[in-house]
């Protein structure tokens, strides 16, 4: 059956289902889970603060109904509240396992009606992005359809209520009532509340307004008040005091840095502009640090509410931080954190972990499956509501309901892609040490288009990193206290064949080639000199004094690397600056180091695009010797003399050994055709 024609009678089902506001049955209105909510009275509900009595039928998957009796439902949220999709809390009579084995049993739930959201899912894939990381609670995402007192409401999500107990936040519950020698160093539950209700104080220097949220106000006392308020007032004194960065002493020694980084990255990733608004934290019992987290109310973040533009002159927030454009709340504690060069380090190392963890894959992926799922209960829920009506502030409004999941998925990539940056450019470059070559290949890579440097016609350019490219790896060799640089494909040396007079600002441009290696000329000698761009390096020629300079700085392939004019931009021009990043595993017989500083001083090279082997000597005239080429099985594949070059193109790709005999000593090399 078509989906537009059963969506019709799922309605028409809906319609027929109350008579007189009481149901003749329950049943699934799509392939979702329902809820059915009768309040006693049959009215509707006008209070968040004062419960109705109800009763609510759940009707699973297969269409199995659990009914509960004495279950009271209010109204919750703040400026959610005001819409006309309400969220809800309901509270059952006893503690319950509403969502079954692995989440709460609690009497406490809510139903969020994720009205501003019209994807209906940024606070499900928060959850999972928690989860993702080392976050501990991760509140629940059950999507359901909503009846209440015979009127369908649409798309619903049960999840927890943000409190004390098994699988919500799990620390240590007090005592109630308090005894005197009771333990009252934890657990609590708190949250920098823009709203300020509740039980809140205002920190002394960041005006941070702090709620308390376990012990509740019904069972708190005054000396838990007293003793968590003191304990959060330290943790910002020591934040804001000369010697936060120290390790011991400083803020470190007060928040569980683990939870804090994740927190964090999940709030920018999220670029959640109520981020520090409404922040969740807990301490547990005899335990100093503050641990972060849960991550709650997220259907205003992905760049779904326009008040950042309209305040912030921006068009987006995909190309900004939170922690300069967000709401006040715990932005001021989280400022100061990112003046600590350790913070600095650690959230861009901790995001770069998650991002090889693939961050990015599994929030698109779990974007994808909850679209799925929600396929036909959003087409229910929009022809009550409408797609493309504003409801709160959103930044875009769309006529499909893919389009609005597409542009959620667009932002999850850019933001992404664009906080790698971010990061990483406020973190404090660390000293690039001295170059101390290990036994690998290099490729040396451009600082400014990260392309390797590539032999093409024996002159050195820039080309697309390719792992099949023999010619972008390179051998140091140390030759006093500088390298000759010797290609992996051609055995030839990087060589700056600059004509003379030279002098580090003379003769500048010429482009930079390979030459057959002779560690006596110093044109094939370089120093590779650190700069402060971390892990950054000129390369510096031992003859001319000019660098290693990618001409013009452009990104296309088979851009020129010149010989150009050394001066005081040589550790801020990228034009100049080179990462030298490891290659393959050097052989401990191959072909670079098949080079001798015997008599006989010659190199074996193979050409992958001539699959030609071939020798190069300083001496040519001394390869006078055989040459055997044999298969990894030990057949013979051909021979031929030193001097000449033999053709690889007949023999099927393999591994290959080629072997030879100077002065009485057998010579030997791997290579893979």
């Amino acid at each position: 059956m078509p989906k537009p024609m059963k969506r019709q009678l799922l309605l028409l089902l809906l319609a027929l289902l109350s008579v007189g506001g009481a149901y003749a049955q329950y049943t699934n209105v799509s392939d979702l889970p329902a809820i059915y909510i009768e309040t006693f009275d049959g009215t509707s509900i006008t209070s968040k603060t004062v419960y109705k009595y109800c009763r609510l039928h759940y009707v699973d998957e297969q269409g199995l109904v659990t009914s509960y009796d004495s279950v009271s439902i209010r109204g919750r949220g703040n400026s959610t509240w005001n819409m006309s999709k309400k969220p809800y809390k309901i509270k059952f009579n006893t503690k319950e396992k509403f969502l079954g084995t692995g989440y709460a049993k609690a009497k406490k739930w809510t139903l969020m009606a994720n009205a501003a959201d019209k994807t209906l899912m940024r606070n499900a894939v928060t959850s999972a992005m928690g989860a993702f990381t080392s976050l501990k609670f991760n509140p629940a995402a059950k999507f359901v359809d909503l009846l209440l007192n015979g009127q369908y409401m649409g798309n619903y999500q049960i999840s927890d209520q943000v409190d004390v107990r098994p699988h919500r936040v799990n620390i240590t519950e007090q005592n109630y009532p308090l005894q005197a020698d009771d333990n009252i160093t934890g657990g609590y539950l708190l949250e920098v509340d823009g709203f300020r209700e509740g039980n809140c104080f205002v920190t002394p220097l960041c005006s941070a307004p702090v709620r308390i949220h376990y012990p509740d106000d019904e069972e708190i006392v005054a000396s838990q008040t007293s003793y968590i308020r003191s304990h959060v007032n330290k943790f910002e004194q020591i934040l804001m005091s000369d010697n936060f960065t120290d390790v011991e002493q400083g803020y470190r020694a007060y928040v569980d840095t683990v939870s804090l980084l994740d927190w964090y990255i999940c709030t920018e990733v999220s670029a959640n502009i109520d981020g520090f608004y409404s922040t969740y934290f807990y301490k547990e019992q005899d335990n100093p640090l503050l641990f972060w987290g849960p991550l709650w109310d997220y259907d205003i973040a992905y760049n779904n509410d326009y008040r950042i533009r309209s305040e912030k002159s921006l068009t987006s927030t995909v190309n900004s931080l939170m922690v300069d454009v967000a709401y006040s709340g715990s932005l001021e504690w989280v400022r100061r954190m990112w003046e600590d060069p350790w913070f600095q380090r650690a959230v861009s190392a901790r995001y770069q972990q998650l991002l090889s963890r693939g961050l990015v894959s599994y929030m698109l992926q779990k974007v994808d499956s909850l679209a799925s799922l929600l396929s036909e209960s959003q087409a229910l829920n929009y022809q009550k509501w409408g797609i493309n009506r504003q409801v709160y502030h959103e930044m875009v409004l769309y006529s499909s309901y893919q389009q609005y999941v597409e542009d959620l998925k667009t932002f999850i990539t850019d933001h992404c892609d664009y906080l790698a940056t971010a990061f990483a450019s406020r973190k404090p470059e660390d000293p690039t040490p001295p170059f101390e070559p290990q036994d690998c290949y290099y490729r040396i890579v451009s600082a400014r288009t990260g392309k390797p440097i590539d032999v093409w016609n024996q002159q050195i350019v820039q080309m697309t990193d390719d792992p099949s490219r023999l010619s972008q790896d390179w051998q140091f060799m140390p030759v006093g206290s500088c390298f000759m640089i010797v290609n992996r494909a051609t055995g030839q040396a990087l060589n700056d064949p600059t004509a003379p007079p030279v002098g580090p600002t003379t003769n500048v441009g010429t482009q930079l080639n390979v030459a057959a290696a002779d560690e006596h000329d110093q044109r094939q000698l370089w120093s590779l000199v650190p700069q402060g761009t971390e892990g950054c390096y000129n390369l510096q020629n031992a003859y001319t004094q000019h660098v290693a300079n990618l001409s013009g700085g452009g990104a296309a392939d088979y851009t020129t690397v010149l010989s150009y004019t050394s001066d005081s931009r040589n550790g801020s021009s990228q034009n100049r600056l080179w990462r030298m990043e490891p290659s393959d595993n050097l052989p401990t017989d191959g072909i670079a180091a098949a080079r001798h500083t015997e008599p006989q001083d010659y190199a074996l090279a193979y050409n992958p695009q001539t699959r030609l082997l071939h020798f190069g000597a300083a001496q040519p005239a001394q390869l006078t010797f055989t040459v055997h080429v044999h298969s990894a099985s030990g057949q013979l594949a051909g021979t031929f003399r030193a001097s000449e070059s033999f053709s690889m193109t007949p023999m099927p790709p393999g591994l290959y050994v080629v072997s030879w005999t100077v002065d009485g000593k057998k010579r030997s090399v791997k290579f893979r055709r």
